[in-house]
């Protein structure tokens, strides 16, 4: 199984996905009988490839947020003691 196949989703894949959709609508029949196969296994892999971009930015993201509320915390705990 794949994810929904919509080309605002998948940016890096929306070539390959235009491939693999033209090619169910010109092989109706052969498509289950693997005409579509080879384009499947590239979707697949620009899929987590994708993912693995996905992936890394948010824990990136993630990294700086910890960071910006570890300094949040350390400043409350110094306001804290000032009082």
């Amino acid at each position: 199984m794949h994810p929904h196949l919509t080309l605002h989703r998948h940016p890096m894949c929306a070539e390959i996905i235009e491939e693999f959709q033209k090619c169910h609508v010109d092989h109706p029949l052969k498509k289950f009988f693997g005409e579509c196969t080879d384009l499947k296994i590239k979707l697949d892999r620009c899929f987590r490839q994708e993912k693995a971009v996905k992936r890394k930015a948010n824990f990136e993201e993630s990294k700086k947020f910890k960071e910006q509320l570890q300094a949040y915390k350390k400043e409350m705990a110094e306001k804290d003691n000032e009082s």
